[in-house]
């Protein structure tokens, strides 16, 4: 079975992630220009697939490591 310590992880990790994605996609949003058309809209996306992986993950580890 999975440690706890290894969930924190994970969970940080992921949220890490989400954060990162965040912060590129802004970033990238405010840039303009090409580079925002291009890749914006895209790490967006990508941001959201996260946070949903990362919702998932959190639900799964609270249900199965309730104390």
């Amino acid at each position: 079975m999975i440690s706890g310590v290894l969930v924190k992880v994970i969970s940080l990790i992921l949220l890490m992630a989400v954060g990162i994605v965040l912060i590129l996609g802004i970033g990238t949003l405010f840039k303009g220009g090409k580079s925002s058309k291009k890749y914006s809209n895209k790490l967006m996306q990508l941001r959201v697939l996260l946070q949903f992986i990362a919702v998932i993950a959190l639900v799964t580890f609270a249900y199965f490591f309730k104390n």
